[in-house]
């Protein structure tokens, strides 16, 4: 059994703005949504800007229904939170909860790259300070990057398949493949997917910093410049992005507002390092070129490419190197961009968040700019619509996510065609 799955519902909750308007908002008018952090001291690790998320009110959600209440937020860590945020505003936007269709038929597929780390920190330093006894029971249900998932389900009533995809920065594009998976072959008729991150303590800064992954730089607006040959690293951030994906013939018998068709996926592994990815580029492009096969595509066919781009000396070369052996010679002629430019690396967000930008960039006609990016890297010669934001028709897209540990997933979006 092979059945067209579609897109009828987004969420997110980003440093842009919560909710998919301010943000897609934000991404049109090519603002930059990162700061400079005032939650710590940045002395120790010499990182002063981020991608943190500043209108989420938590008091705004309580009591709404499918979110959580003054007492349920107690108990929930952020990551959590924002998933639920942005899966609310989805099923809003997909106009049904479903509840019509038999709950196992159901599924949710949302994960995070690392859960409650912050939380964590605080359990911990609160045990070495205080004692066991004092460590909260709630902690490890709190802490464990699967409770987004498990709580969607709890509020939505949804049975099927639910489990919490964790592949570093991959993570909410296999997130969002595996759903297409699901309900392609048959498994599942509707799947709340995507990813979730919040980790905002200085001990995770540190971390990262430590690995020489974080750009030192103290100006926001050339914080995260990927492609160009003065990146640095890149700007931590967090925030969850949600889509519905739903059986193409259930959601036109519905008269459901559809944005795009997924239309393939492609998941492949370099199989070299922790941290850095295959220089040849072979794995990443491999998993572009099948997720372009499998949505009955050419590559001459793909508009625009959505990169991981994360502003890192390696990634951005190395994946400009996938991408001109999964394009071949329509490699100079496609778009590509980065929105990390301007909302940083939501790690296990990342491509989910980005999925909603491909979404609405096929349904709007628009790509937007990878902004700040001045001079691209001599290694970087592809079109990074450096230049500006560009109007144009966008029948096929593709967006790319590449994790520590060579996990690589790319997703590829389409016009729905009848």
């Amino acid at each position: 059994m092979s059945r067209r799955v579609v897109i009828t519902g987004l969420g997110a909750v980003t440093p842009l703005g919560t909710g998919v308007g301010k943000f897609w908002e934000g991404i049109r008018q090519g603002k930059v949504g990162i700061s400079l952090i005032d939650t710590f001291d940045t002395a120790n690790t010499g990182v002063k800007v981020c991608g943190f998320v500043r209108d989420f009110n938590e008091e705004d959600y309580f009591d709404v229904k499918g979110c959580f209440d003054k007492k349920e937020s107690k108990r929930m860590d952020r990551f959590t939170k924002y998933a639920l945020v942005a899966t609310h505003e989805a099923l809003m936007d997909a106009g049904t909860d479903f509840s019509d269709i038999d709950p196992y038929r159901a599924g949710v597929l949302v994960g995070s790259g690392i859960g409650g780390i912050d939380l964590t920190l605080t359990e911990y330093t609160k045990f070495l300070e205080k004692g066991a006894g004092r460590v909260s029971p709630f902690y490890v249900p709190m802490m464990i990057s699967n409770m987004a998932a498990g709580t969607i389900s709890m509020k939505t009533g949804f049975r099927g398949a639910n489990f919490d995809i964790t592949t570093a920065c991959a993570t909410g594009t296999h997130s969002i493949g595996e759903a297409f998976r699901k309900i392609k072959d048959g498994y599942l008729d509707v799947c709340i997917a995507g990813g979730t991150e919040s980790a905002r303590s200085e001990f995770t800064y540190a971390a990262f910093s430590n690995m020489k992954a974080l750009t030192k730089c103290d100006d926001v607006n050339k914080a995260s410049v990927p492609f160009d040959k003065d990146r640095s690293g890149f700007v931590l951030g967090e925030g969850s992005g949600i889509l519905i994906l739903e059986e193409y013939e259930h959601a036109k018998s519905r008269g459901a507002k559809i944005y795009a068709e997924v239309g393939g996926y492609g998941a492949t592994c370099d199989g070299y390092h922790m941290t850095s990815p295959m220089p040849s580029g072979e794995a990443a492009g491999m998993g572009m070129s099948l997720a372009i096969k499998e949505a009955g595509l050419e590559p001459s066919q793909v508009d625009y490419i959505n990169a991981h781009g994360t502003s890192t000396g390696l990634n951005d070369k190395y994946e400009t190197a996938a991408i001109k052996l999964a394009f071949g010679d329509a490699a100079k002629k496609v778009k590509i961009n980065s929105t990390k430019s301007m909302i940083g690396h939501l790690l296990g967000a990342a491509g989910a968040v980005e999925a909603v930008v491909l979404a609405k960039s096929i349904e709007e006609g628009f790509i937007h700019a990878t902004v700040g990016t001045t001079t691209p890297d001599e290694e970087c010669d592809l079109d990074y619509c450096i230049n500006g934001s560009i109007e144009q028709e966008v029948n096929a897209a593709i967006s790319n996510s590449l994790g520590f540990g060579g996990h690589n997933a790319t997703v590829c979006f389409k016009k729905v065609r009848d």
